[in-house]
């Protein structure tokens, strides 16, 4: 799973980046900071299933904090995005061919309205974020519709001539942006166009196809970032009454209390609404960035919203869900001993078989059953797996 951070020029990208994993990437005030793709290992926050068990676990693939499961997940921060960049303007191609293989896409927007379309810095309040949301959402539907459009023609008369039909030819066109059969199929159903008459399609209509399947393919969480500034306020509720989906953040009050928790200065979680001073070395200057961002986030918005952010991207958007694979559904540990080792992230809807192929090729092709750990019930192959399921492949293998 990959999950891209996208926006323009000086809207916290990079900040949100450093926040959600612990790097140290350059941020400055000026456009095109990032030019290459930034790599980070952001986590999703469950409740994990240690406490319902009542047994002390020992994650091998994740962390376990307090009884909260932290799971990693692949994040790119990529080269901020300026209008028409879907012609190559800026750093437009590069930036959205980094976005191929992405799964879900996290667009950050600067809520205080400080920077221009180009990113530049302006007064807060100076322009409306809105905007924004609009621009990088054309973009990318621009992007795709380019790309389908590229031997368009051919595509056509193999269509007409019925030698493929047009969803199978597009399947293969945009392999290597990550877009399946299912994503065209459902696109082009939504749109309801003669897809086996794609001549009669007007340019609009192209385009129309094209925001649709980025809609289904590259899904986009909103975060709106930088509501540490008091203009933010104003433009989130605005915002909020034009039913625009989003989760309000301030990615650098995220990236300072996590500093200081691991100077263990606070105790403080990602994600939670508040944190506790454990440490007299503290600075006076800290001591008042903190019980800012108390009074101005979070009795405001409830958290920082970063891990609201990577939350609402893998689990509502991407719609996965947690499932713990065992070796010994009594002791619920691994080969090794360690107890509820791994913690995975799956589609909901993963069926038995399928989680034995994710594990291991040869244990899908060797299955015979499953084993529910909670309940001791015997799971067939087509049985889907539930959230916070603790689960035991048995194979032909494993009975050599």
């Amino acid at each position: 799973m990959l999950i891209g951070i996208v926006g323009k020029p000086n809207s916290g990208k990079t900040t949100f980046l450093n926040a959600a994993s612990g790097t140290e990437y350059k941020v400055a005030d000026y456009p095109f900071t990032t030019i290459e793709p930034q790599p980070g290992t952001g986590y999703v926050r469950v409740k994990c299933v240690c406490s319902e068990m009542g047994v002390k676990d020992e994650p091998q693939n994740s962390i376990c904090v307090k009884g909260n499961r932290f799971i990693p997940v692949n994040l790119l921060d990529v080269a901020g995005l300026v209008p028409e960049a879907w012609k190559g303007r800026g750093l437009g191609n590069q930036f959205l061919d980094n976005l191929r293989r992405a799964d879900v896409l996290i667009h950050v927007v600067d809520a205080s309205g400080g920077t221009d379309a180009e990113g530049r810095i302006l007064g807060a309040g100076s322009w409306d974020p809105v905007k924004d949301i609009e621009f990088l959402e054309r973009e990318i539907a621009m992007w795709l519709k380019q790309i389908i459009m590229r031997d368009w023609q051919k595509i056509v008369r193999q269509v007409e001539a019925g030698v493929k039909a047009l969803e199978e030819i597009l399947a293969e066109k945009l392999a290597g942006l990550a877009i399946k059969h299912s994503h065209i199929r459902t696109a082009i159903k939504v749109c309801s166009f003669d897809h086996s008459k794609p001549s009669r399609w007007s340019d609009e209509e192209l385009y129309i196809f094209a925001h649709q399947l980025r809609v289904i393919a590259k899904p986009i969480v909103i975060c709106m970032n930088k509501v540490d500034k008091k203009a933010a306020r104003i433009n989130v509720e605005r915002i909020k009454k034009q039913n625009i989906d989003f989760v309000p953040a301030s990615a650098l009050a995220e990236h300072f209390l996590r500093k200081l928790a691991e100077e263990k200065i606070i105790e403080y979680l990602p994600g939670d609404g508040d944190f506790k001073l454990i440490s007299q070395k503290i600075t006076e200057k800290q001591r008042e960035v903190l019980e800012r961002i108390r009074e101005e986030i979070f009795h405001i918005y409830g958290s920082t919203g970063v891990q609201d952010t990577l939350n609402k991207a893998v689990f509502e958007t991407l719609n996965m869900i947690t499932v713990y694979p065992v070796e010994d559904v009594n002791k619920l540990t691994d080969h090794k001993g360690h107890v509820l080792p791994d913690a995975l992230l799956v589609p909901k809807g993963t069926t038995v078989r399928e989680l034995a192929y994710m594990i291991h090729s040869e244990l899908g092709e060797t299955f015979i059953y499953a084993l529910d750990a909670k309940t001791k019930q015997r799971l067939s192959e087509d049985y889907e797996l539930k959230d916070k399921t603790i689960i035991k492949i048995v194979s032909a293998k494993g009975l050599r």
